[in-house]
């Protein structure tokens, strides 16, 4: 039987993954066997972090409306449920949005969450 040397295929691979590592503290990025090992706890930072960017961007819109609906005397949480029994169905990005870029709007809503808490 023929001997397999499979150098280029190994090759190949070790340079993708040393490739992966560029900018990697120490040993990290330049012997394989660490190397390899970093990348791929890096690649679960990264599918893990995908998820969490989510939760983080709520927790950033809450605080956003949070401070915009204190300054029209309303908590985030007394607004939230005023909005529910005023049946007005928005999302906490656009609310986010709105009391950033357009507060007149944003103080309508507001009035609106009181009265129906009223």
């Amino acid at each position: 039987m023929a001997r397999v040397k499979g150098g280029t295929v190994t090759r190949a691979r070790r340079k993708r993954v040393i490739k992966l590592a560029k900018g990697y503290f120490g040993s990290k990025h330049t012997i394989y066997k660490t190397a390899n090992e970093q990348v791929m706890h890096s690649f679960k930072y990264a599918y893990n972090d995908r998820r969490k960017l989510k939760g983080n961007m709520r927790r950033l819109w809450i605080a956003r409306i949070n401070a915009a609906a204190r300054m029209n005397d309303l908590s985030y949480s007394r607004l939230m449920h005023g909005l529910k029994l005023a049946n007005i169905d928005i999302n906490r990005k656009m609310l986010s949005e709105m009391a950033i870029h357009d507060p007149e709007s944003f103080t309508k809503i507001c009035d609106e969450a009181k009265a129906a808490l009223n």
